[in-house]
């Protein structure tokens, strides 16, 4: 008998010499009830096929890059929590949840908060080459739901300023 561990690789036809990307489900911000965030987000992120979402707000006065309060990162330890290049959607005061589907990435306006306008932002994978179907951004609007209400409802919502 052999004294080596067996890899499954050499029976599915790929190279065990081979590196793999073994990836990460690294989450930053998801302290104590926080965590709750944590599975929605994930299953989110698999609808949408990318590797990185993120949770967080811009404040109305001020407006600028988006301030993380969950992020889970599914190819990088430690997650990257600098999202200064996502461009969001201007949506005001407007309260009605919102999804922008832009095939390298995805952003659902959650609602306004406290003077916070919160997104849910999907970025990373390689680009669509369609938009989401109905079923899908069906999914990710019911899941969005999930955190908007531990966002709003139970107030997991509080920034450090």
């Amino acid at each position: 008998m052999a004294d080596r561990i067996i890899d499954i690789r050499e029976y599915l036809g790929d190279d065990p010499e081979e590196p793999t990307s073994e990836g990460a489900f690294a989450l930053w911000g998801a302290e104590g009830e926080r965590s709750r965030f944590a599975l929605p987000l994930w299953r989110i992120i698999y609808l949408a096929g990318g590797d990185r979402g993120a949770l967080g707000s811009v404040r109305l006065e001020e407006g600028g890059a988006l301030h993380p309060l969950v992020v889970l990162d599914l190819l990088s330890e430690p997650p990257r929590t600098d999202l200064s290049a996502t461009l969001l959607p201007d949506c005001g005061e407007d309260p009605a949840p919102a999804i922008f589907d832009r095939l390298e990435e995805l952003v659902v306006h959650l609602g306004t908060n406290a003077g916070r306008v919160w997104y849910l932002v999907v970025d990373g994978g390689a680009p669509r080459s369609r938009p989401l179907d109905a079923r899908t951004r069906e999914d990710i609007l019911f899941l969005c739901g999930e955190c908007a209400g531990l966002l709003f409802l139970r107030e997991l919502g509080h920034i450090g300023d």
